[in-house]
């Protein structure tokens, strides 16, 4: 590869600070429109925003998919070594305080997102096998039980005003997640406070009252402390599974064994935990009430998969492209590279920006119209790559039970207040949904 001249646009310091702030998200339409601008102008920008470290902004689907395919050029580990790079964009604070407790690392969980081939492959096959497709058919008709439960329990015939996210979509992934899981349906409300407080930590209304508002450590200081508390609950846990097997995922993390014969540390069951607790339901969630938002801006696909309920699928992958819950990744550059032109330097970080990528017109036709018989949908709301989540076919699993539950039930479907996103750059959907959903 060579170096080319590109035309191309200097970043203006808003759109720089709206992608990469966590309070440029809080407003999602003119974030969607930064995107856009760099798509056309600038899609592999680098950028300095006060407070954080020079990132390259990476916005067209093809270049994602090329930095993701190599995790041997682009690193997503968080290593334990000093020094490493942080998968997860934190501000400078952020990463000095994180690293006041590490002793100098930035890998603050022993989980996939901060790991790298072949150490990555191995925590990854822990529980590769139970997330298959294969295997996930077996709990299709537990699911299913839990959809119509879910519907049951917190809707009735008729005329439902109610926030679709705080009082439905939040409940369903993380009921059927911990009841996979083998978590006691008793501990659910903590698992719901922690996850939004661990994808929450700059948005005010996941606040923790142990953390100082607006300090620049804010945000990792709430990192922190959610983990610490994830990791108190789980610690039981993982006593417990060894001490007592069961048929559940738990029991197959916390009683994995290294070649030797040896557990693995406790430290990634943990991590292992704290990513289904957390992605595990939040995403899924996100892309339900992302996915209702749409049918009611654009009820002529309500019709048409309510007409057609073989479409669910493709509602469900549409859904994924259209919500792109996780936001973004971090890598950072392990050599010299050329990328769409750009001169690369070791060294360098790059913010992966998936929800731009898949609104990439150039793979995407008019992407910004909700289109379920979209064909090919090749969107990366997973990521690409070895890092693609592994968590996917349980969420479409989900995303599609409840869709073939719910759907033939919805009359109509009316947005009747102030929609509100998550403040946060990283992981996250819709706070509030205020909806009028009518019921047979």
């Amino acid at each position: 590869m060579t170096t080319t001249d590109l035309p191309t646009r200097p970043v203006p310091d808003e759109i720089a600070r709206r992608v990469v702030l966590p309070e440029g998200h809080r407003d999602d339409g003119p974030l969607f429109e930064a995107y856009r601008w760099l798509r056309e102008n600038n899609p592999l920008a680098q950028v300095k925003v006060e407070g954080y470290d020079p990132v390259w902004l990476v916005t067209k689907h093809a270049d994602l998919m090329e930095i993701e395919r190599q995790p041997h050029v682009f690193t997503s580990g968080g290593g334990a070594e000093p020094g490493s790079h942080n998968p997860i964009l934190q501000n400078q604070a952020g990463d000095e305080f994180t690293k006041s407790l590490t002793g100098g690392s930035l890998r603050i969980l022993e989980t996939l997102t901060y790991l790298d081939p072949p150490e990555h492959t191995e925590v990854k096959d822990i529980a590769n096998d139970w997330f298959r497709p294969a295997n996930l058919k077996k709990w299709e008709d537990r699911i299913r039980e839990l959809a119509k439960e879910a519907i049951t329990k917190r809707l009735r015939s008729g005329t439902n005003d109610l926030d679709f996210v705080q009082d439905f979509a939040l409940y369903y992934p993380l009921h059927v997640i911990m009841s996979l899981f083998g978590v006691a349906e008793s501990d659910e409300p903590r698992m719901m406070t922690l996850t939004q407080e661990f994808f929450g930590t700059a948005d005010p209304d996941a606040q923790r009252e142990d953390v100082e508002p607006l300090t620049p450590e804010a945000a990792a200081q709430q990192w922190s402390a959610a983990i610490n508390d994830f990791y108190a609950y789980f610690d039981e846990l993982v006593e417990d599974c060894r001490a007592n097997p069961r048929d559940d995922l738990a029991t197959i993390i916390a009683r994995a064994k290294k070649p030797n014969g040896e557990y693995f540390d406790k430290t990634v069951a943990y991590g292992w935990f704290i990513a289904i607790a957390t992605a595990g339901h939040d995403t899924t969630s996100s892309t339900m009430a992302g996915a209702i938002e749409a049918l009611a801006q654009f009820p002529e696909q309500l019709a048409e998969v309510q007409q057609h309920p073989e479409r669910i699928p493709d509602l469900v992958t549409e859904s994924l492209r259209w919500v792109s819950p996780v936001k973004q990744f971090t890598r950072q550059a392990t050599q010299d590279y050329v990328l769409r032109g750009q001169q690369i330097r070791e060294g360098d970080r790059f913010m992966l920006l998936y929800q731009s990528g898949n609104r990439d017109a150039e793979v995407f036709d008019d992407p910004d119209t909700f289109r379920i018989d979209r064909k090919p949908n090749k969107h990366i709301a997973f990521g690409y790559g070895p890092h693609m989540c592994i968590g996917q076919h349980l969420a479409k699993l989900e995303l599609r039970i409840m869709f073939e539950e719910l759907l033939p039930l919805i009359k109509n479907v009316e947005v009747t207040g102030q929609r509100k996103p998550v403040m946060t750059n990283f992981v996250g959907g819709l706070r509030k949904l205020p909806v009028r959903l009518e019921l047979t």
